[in-house]
């Protein structure tokens, strides 16, 4: 049974002889009333603040879990953005080792055929020269079978030379001269067609066509 503090000061007690005094029992039931006033009154209080505090622990909680929460979806995000990033990366250094395989072998490609160029180049080169020396070579061999001269048929008859020719003329004798004038025209019937052979070096038709190429 729970009493209260005003039962408790209301309490009556039977009378007897040889009793208790009624004034100090009456005052000692109003102390304990009091008393146990103020202690449910402390009681009450301690009550609302551990309901308060229960409901800040509640509260805490749920901040708590919701932090956890929080912190696992971040985690699992970031390991995720982690994971996604060293994908690109990886994809990304794939593309470029390829990138850069292709440049090479482009480079290389390029590099052969540059060097084949240089080749051909150099092959006309020797067979331009070889082409330029064989003319030079002929031009030259015309040159000196042109600049002989062993009959001195481009040279002038001296002057003591033209009066014996002169005197011979008279008594009916040909001179050296007309002799060498006569054999010439008649050579040159005979030379003619070995001056067209003549006229352009051997080897010539061929450069025309090695500069035909260059162009």
């Amino acid at each position: 049974m729970k009493l209260t503090p005003l039962e408790i000061k209301q309490q009556q007690f039977e009378k007897t002889l040889r009793g208790f005094d009624v004034a100090e029992v009456q005052s000692f039931l109003t102390l304990v009333s009091n008393e146990v006033e103020h202690l449910l009154t402390k009681n009450k209080e301690l009550e609302d603040q551990i309901e308060k505090l229960g409901d800040r622990v509640k509260h805490y909680e749920r901040v708590e879990e919701a932090l956890h929460e929080t912190l696992q979806t971040t985690k699992e995000s970031v390991a995720q953005k982690i994971d996604n990033a060293k994908l690109e990366a990886q994809n990304k250094l794939d593309k470029a080792e390829m990138e850069a395989e292709a440049i090479i072998k482009e480079a290389n490609f390029q590099r052969q055929q540059i060097r084949q160029n240089i080749l051909r180049l150099l092959d006309k080169r020797e067979e331009i020269m070889a082409g330029i020396g064989a003319y030079l070579d002929n031009a030259k061999n015309s040159l000196d079978q042109f600049s002989k001269d062993d009959f001195n048929t481009f040279s002038l008859p001296k002057e003591e030379e033209i009066q014996d020719s002169t005197e011979e003329d008279s008594s009916g004798i040909k001179t050296r001269f007309q002799l060498d004038i006569e054999e010439e025209s008649g050579t040159d019937i005979l030379n003619e067609d070995e001056n067209k052979d003549h006229a352009y070096p051997p080897g010539s038709d061929r450069l025309d066509d090695i500069l035909d190429e260059i162009d």
